[in-house]
């Protein structure tokens, strides 16, 4: 029996291969087959004290090809256990950049400190295709259902019964 994926037509594995130089440290690694961030260690140690922030060197550089771009992004369980996350996440690695990956940490738990040590699984690494739009100026751009509405236009709670549009009682139902 074939896979509901079975009939799309992208490539299974990665085609590009990724220039990696490492001044210290370790190779990025996928902990999983098929996990769409690889991890990224720390080169050095620091200790992230309540509320603080710290640039943590991963001692990797790459070369991304023309027409791809990395993001780093924080480790999940970082942030579930121990309130460490990126602050400028996700950070943008350009293809053209050749310098170390560094990874600025930020530690928001308002009691505990914690220790990066060398080694340390800190960030991921998403390697993907990116697409450059070519912006054009105009007078004015065309409606949409959203609007301009932004932070915050939706609201939290969910939509009283008594608002639901009839497809989303209709999905309810």
């Amino acid at each position: 029996m074939r896979s509901p994926t079975s009939d799309l037509h992208y490539p299974r594995h990665v085609t590009e291969a990724i220039e990696v130089l490492i001044s210290s440290g370790q190779v990025p690694q996928y902990a999983h087959p098929g996990d769409a961030g690889a991890d990224l260690y720390a080169s050095e140690a620091t200790v992230l004290e309540p509320g603080r922030r710290a640039t943590v060197g991963t001692g990797v550089s790459i070369a991304l090809p023309d027409g791809y771009v990395a993001f780093v992004v924080p480790r999940s369980g970082l942030a579930a256990r121990h309130g460490i996350t990126i602050v400028n996440s996700p950070g943008t690695v350009d293809a053209g950049y050749r310098g170390e990956i560094r990874v600025t940490l930020l530690n928001t738990d308002l009691d505990e400190s914690y220790a990066v040590a060398v080694g340390d699984r800190i960030a991921q690494l998403i390697v993907q295709p990116v697409t450059q739009a070519r912006f054009v100026p105009v007078e004015s751009l065309p409606d949409s259902s959203r609007g301009a509405g932004g932070f915050g236009s939706t609201g939290y709670n969910r939509p009283h019964p008594d608002t639901r549009t009839s497809e989303q009682a209709g999905a309810q139902a």
